[in-house]
């Protein structure tokens, strides 16, 4: 019977993909010395964000997530991040692969709420591992079911991931709007005949804080 250990190594931006993309370093080791002809691999992560200390700054970001501070150990469990699917190419002993992970923007998820809360620091991961090993013996191949306990953790830097919203959206994020009040907006751009959404966005910011109606 074989054992398998997981491990995530590091994570970076991937500044050349055509969305948001961090990609995850894993090694798979094999420990009992069988060869491994394939491995199919399905991946879980999952934030835990009661694993990190967070500024006032960030707390005050976050309380339309969580609530209040003093209320976080309600409040705050962990969240579904990714899961992923990955074929490994056959190895002995250990193998290191690239994992990319897709990220969005879409502040109705709550995971991009919690990644723009942040200013620094990092962010807390689980990866659960599951899949199927085929293994290559003397009569030939067997196959195994990757056991549900297997599992890693990772610390990703919180500037990894804006380096990679930053590759793709600089200095910028990005909220969705009902189509009444997005149709309501544009009307309100169109008179003042300013050229960006920003400008229209800026007015009614600007209206509102000295009460204008």
């Amino acid at each position: 019977m074989s054992e398998l250990v997981f491990d995530c190594t590091d994570a970076g931006a991937d500044t050349y993909a055509a969305a948001p993309t961090v990609v995850f370093k894993l090694r798979v080791a094999e420990t009992t010395g069988e060869t491994v002809h394939c491995l199919a691999l399905r991946i879980q992560i999952r934030i835990e964000p009661l694993k990190r200390r967070y500024s006032d700054e960030e707390g005050e970001k976050l309380v339309d997530l969580f609530g209040e501070r003093g209320r976080w150990g309600d409040t705050m469990k962990p969240m579904q991040f990714a899961n992923a699917m990955q074929l490994v190419p056959g190895f002995t002993g250990s193998a290191d692969i690239d994992l990319p992970v897709p990220l969005t923007y879409d502040f109705e998820v709550a995971t991009s709420k919690f990644f723009h809360g942040l200013e620094d620091g990092e962010i807390p991961l689980f990866f659960l591992f599951s899949g199927t090993l085929f293994v290559q013996g003397e009569t030939g191949f067997t196959v195994e079911q990757v056991p549900w306990h297997k599992e890693a953790v990772f610390r990703l830097p919180v500037k990894v991931w804006r380096e990679a919203m930053d590759s793709i959206f600089p200095d910028s994020t990005w909220i969705r709007l009902h189509r009444d009040t997005f149709d309501a907006l544009a009307a309100y751009k169109s008179s003042l005949a300013v050229p960006t959404w920003e400008d229209a966005i800026d007015s009614l910011l600007s209206r509102r804080e000295t009460g204008v109606a």
